[in-house]
């Protein structure tokens, strides 16, 4: 009998563990299913972009998939039985039991509100599509001179407004702050934030607390009401909370908890990639939410199940980091070097040279979702120089 994997998830995790697989395993011992809730592959890095307006390539999974030897399955998944190995599925023909031998749970994440009053109510989101798309039909209706307020000052909340004031300057954008501005990032890389910031005249408020979002005002932990068309709220990622559900072994946020083959402690037959994988990287630390850490997780557990169905022997994909990647527009961006457990090194590419290596990169994690054995070593240092070598070949090959 065919030996049954069934991938939950298509973003970035799901489609590169599905795809390294095909290519690891024979067709006529495995059967690969492949279950993703929408049917097309979606670069959620550029969610800020398809809020500002861009149209994105098109890549639906019967192309990305095709000649793979992967089945795949439109459906949402509405639980895990890792106890009897079984998923439940809903598609447009009902609901659907299905078994497996080794499950790849790779579900991800969605945006996170952490209970702030109003928040659900009257803020827009962009950690998927469907979140993406309302925000940019919202801003497509706004006039000169209404403001749009992103709150939150991490990574995706610094893309989000200098993406939104670059395609709209006839627009104020505001960015609220638990913190500094980008006070992770090196000097130079911090000034450099601060100057674009200004140039688009994105107006700061850091060390700023949001105690309420009312549907014209973002309202501040001091009790100062900032008033607002629009809020975009982008203070961090919620795992799905299928996981949490189930008697696998989960951390308090819901990720699974897997050790270095990305293979659930509790449950060896289930491996957990992505941001619903809690693991450890190679400087002791846990990995971060990101397609960065994703990437080489799903490498990892794709070889380890491999090795496990053919007894061979797993190589170790790397777990650490050399840079943060953050675009600033589509004329500016920030490349931040950071050590192996992801401290900024007092080194960083700035500029218009920034920005188009960020375009690289996005392009070959996508890229990567069709061809997820080639141009990965086994044997990188950090994550980033794999990334690398994908952008490379991509480069080549345009």
């Amino acid at each position: 009998m065919q030996h049954r994997i069934i991938v939950l998830g298509a973003g970035y995790t799901g489609a590169i563990a599905a795809g390294r697989l095909a290519k690891r395993l024979h067709p006529e011992e495995v059967r690969i299913t492949l279950v993703n809730a929408e049917p097309d592959f979606v670069e959620r890095v550029r969610m800020h972009q398809v809020a500002a307006g861009q149209e994105l390539k098109h890549r639906p999974f019967t192309e990305v998939l095709a000649g793979t030897g992967v089945e795949f399955r439109l459906a949402k998944v509405s639980a895990v039985d890792a106890d009897a190995k079984t998923v439940a599925l809903i598609d447009a023909a009902g609901a659907e039991r299905l078994e497996y031998d080794t499950l790849v749970y790779a579900l991800g994440s969605r945006w996170n509100d952490h209970g702030a009053p109003g928040v659900a109510e009257h803020a827009y989101e962009i950690a998927g599509r469907p979140g993406a798309l309302r925000l940019r039909d919202r801003l497509a209706r706004l006039d000169a001179g209404q403001t749009v307020t992103v709150v939150g000052g991490g990574l995706t909340g610094i893309e989000a407004a200098t993406e939104f004031a670059e395609a709209r300057p006839d627009l104020k954008v505001a960015l609220v702050a638990r913190g500094g501005l980008g006070d992770w990032v090196s000097p130079k890389a911090q000034e450099h934030l601060r100057k674009v910031f200004r140039k688009l005249g994105i107006t700061v408020h850091e060390h700023t607390e949001v105690a309420e979002v009312r549907a014209d005002a973002v309202v501040t932990g001091s009790g100062e009401a900032l008033p607002t068309t629009v809020t975009v709220w982008t203070t961090g990622f919620a795992v799905h909370p299928i996981a949490a559900d189930t008697t696998m072994e989960t951390t308090a946020t819901g990720q699974i908890v897997v050790d270095r083959d990305m293979a659930s402690v509790s449950h060896p037959d289930v491996y957990a990639v992505g941001d619903a994988g809690y693991a450890i990287g190679d400087a002791g630390k846990p990995l971060r939410m990101s397609c960065a850490s994703g990437t080489p997780m799903a490498w990892q557990a794709a070889d380890a199940i491999a090795a496990r169905l053919t007894g061979g022997k797993a190589g170790r994909a790397p777990l650490a980091y050399a840079q943060q990647c953050i675009s600033l527009g589509r004329k500016e961006g920030l490349i931040q070097f950071v050590t192996p457990d992801d401290q900024a090194r007092n080194k960083s590419l700035r500029g218009r040279t920034a920005a188009l290596y960020k375009e690289l990169i996005c392009k070959g994690a996508a890229w990567s979702i069709s061809h997820p054995t080639l141009g990965i070593p086994v044997r990188r240092r950090h994550l980033a120089e794999a990334e690398t070598a994908n952008d490379s070949t991509v480069k080549a090959l345009a």
